[in-house]
C-alpha cells in the first residue's frame, strides 16, 4: 500500500494538467511553452545535480551496474524489435518505442528510499547516471531517423544528454561545484517533475492509443511485465545481495519517463500517443513495482 500511494501523486498531477488545459484559461499555447521549458532547462538541471551529488564507485558495483544496464538493453532490443510488427505505423512506433525502456527517475529515487534508505538511493542514482545516456540515445535515434534529422547533431544538441554527460564528467573528474550553484540548479531542476507531469496531462488524448492498441499493449507489456520478470531472474542468477536485488527489480518496474512526451513533441513525433502511454504507464507502475518486489521477496525467502 505504501508503494501504491507513492506513485499516486504523479498520476494526480497528470490529471491536474489535463483539467487545467481544458477547463481554465491555461490552455494549449501556455503548455507548449511549459514543454519547452521542461525539456531545455528544468530536466537537464535535475539530471546534472542528481549525478553530481552521488559518488560513483563504479569498480565496486560492476555486477550491480551491469544488471541495470542489461535491463535497459533488453527493453531497447524488444521495443525496437516491434519495428517488424505487421502493418506497423512507423511514426507511432518511433514516437512510442522509448516508453518501453525509459524510466521515471524521481519515482525511482523516492521508491528506493522507501525500500532501502540512503544506501538504496545511492545505488539507484548510479543506475540512473549510467542508463539515462543510453536511454536517451535509443529514444532520439528512431525519432531523428523518422523525421530526417541528423542523429549525431540531435544527440549533441539534446539537452537531456548534455545534462547527463556533463554531470558524469564533473563527477568522475572530481571537480568541486560551488554549493550555491548546486543549490540554484537543484531548485530549478526540482520544478521539472510537477511541470513535466502536468504538461503530459495537458497534452493527453487517450483516444490516440486507439490508433495502435496492439502496439500500445506491447510497449506497456515490455515496460511493466517483461522487464520486471527479466530483472528478477537476472539478479537471482548473478547472486546480487538482497538489497541490490530489490533496487534492480524496482528500477525495472518503474513507470516510463514523463519527459518521453516532451521529447516526442519536440522532435516531431506523435505527442498524443506518447502522452497516453505515459499516463497509462504511470498508473500501471503503481501496481507493477510493488508486485515485482513482492515476487522477489517470495523468491528470496523460498
Amino acid at each position: 500500500m505504501t508503494h501504491l500511494l507513492l506513485l499516486l501523486p504523479d498520476f494526480l498531477l497528470i490529471v491536474l494538467g489535463y483539467w487545467l488545459c481544458r477547463h481554465t484559461p491555461l490552455d494549449r499555447p501556455i503548455w507548449d511553452g511549459v514543454e519547452r521549458l521542461v525539456y531545455h532547462l528544468l530536466f537537464p538541471c535535475l539530471l546534472f545535480v542528481a549525478i553530481v551529488r552521488q559518488p560513483l564507485a563504479l569498480g565496486e558495483t560492476l555486477t550491480f551496474a551491469g544488471c541495470g544496464l542489461a535491463v535497459v538493453v533488453c527493453g531497447i532490443a524488444l521495443a525496437h524489435a516491434l519495428r517488424f510488427w505487421p502493418h506497423l505505423d512507423a511514426h507511432l512506433h518511433a514516437s512510442g518505442a522509448q516508453t518501453a525502456f525509459r524510466f521515471n527517475s524521481y519515482v525511482g529515487l523516492a521508491l528506493a528510499e522507501r525500500i532501502g534508505g540512503v544506501q538504496a538511493v545511492a545505488s539507484i542514482a548510479l543506475l540512473i547516471a549510467l542508463c539515462v545516456p543510453l536511454c536517451n540515445v535509443a529514444a532520439v535515434w528512431p525519432l531523428a531517423r523518422r523525421s530526417g534529422q541528423h542523429l549525431g547533431r540531435e544527440l549533441v544538441r539534446n539537452p537531456l544528454i548534455v545534462g547527463t554527460v556533463t554531470g558524469l564528467l564533473v563527477n568522475l573528474s572530481g571537480l568541486s561545484v560551488p554549493e550555491v550553484l548546486i543549490t540554484t540548479l537543484s531548485r530549478v531542476g526540482g520544478a521539472s517533475l510537477p511541470m513535466g507531469l502536468m504538461a503530459v496531462g495537458a497534452g493527453l488524448r487517450m483516444g490516440a492509443l486507439k490508433e495502435a492498441p496492439g502496439m500500445a499493449a506491447a510497449l506497456l507489456g515490455i515496460r511493466h511485465a517483461v522487464l520486471p520478470l527479466f530483472a528478477i531472474v537476472l539478479v537471482d542468477a548473478v547472486g546480487l545481495p538482497p538489497g541490490q536485488q530489490a533496487v534492480v527489480v524496482a528500477f525495472a518496474a518503474l513507470p516510463t519517463a514523463s519527459s518521453a512526451y516532451v521529447l516526442a513533441t519536440r522532435m516531431g513525433g506523435h505527442g498524443a500517443f506518447v502522452a497516453g502511454l505515459v499516463s497509462v504507464s504511470t498508473l500501471l507502475g503503481m501496481f507493477s513495482a510493488p508486485l515485482a518486489l513482492a515476487l522477489l521477496q517470495q523468491l528470496q525467502t523460498a
